[in-house]
């Protein structure tokens, strides 16, 4: 299941130059196993949160393309979470505060129905 609502790239991208060398594709450091078990997680998350298996029951490119979004700033706020050490005085806490609101507010507006489908 991991990385069908998103990549990893853009979840990297999200968590910002100052993560830990784990997250950095191509590092000695880094860690698959982990960045799939983040995804795993939370792709199950936004699919229980949003009342929708998305995994296996799409919706439109819009649609994907927003449960991308906030997939990934999910994502990010872990890999964040994980070490803020290489982040500067409140860096850190910004960032999960602006990735926080997004995937809250993309997920509650995919709770409703009428925004479950869109015809393209």
């Amino acid at each position: 299941m991991s990385w069908t609502l998103t990549t990893s790239g853009k979840a990297i991208a999200k968590a910002g130059t100052n993560v830990n060398s784990k997250f950095e594709v191509g590092h000695a450091d880094w860690d698959d196993d982990m960045m799939a078990g983040f995804s795993d997680d939370v792709e199950g998350s936004v699919c229980m949160k949003t009342r929708r298996d998305w995994i296996n029951n799409a919706g439109g490119t819009a649609i994907m393309s927003a449960i991308s979004d906030a997939t990934s700033d999910l994502i990010a706020i872990k890999m964040i979470e994980f070490d803020m050490s290489g982040y500067v005085k409140g860096e850190a806490q910004t960032m999960l505060d602006v990735l926080t609101t997004n995937s809250d507010t993309v997920i509650k507006d995919l709770r409703e129905k009428k925004n479950q489908v869109l015809n393209e």
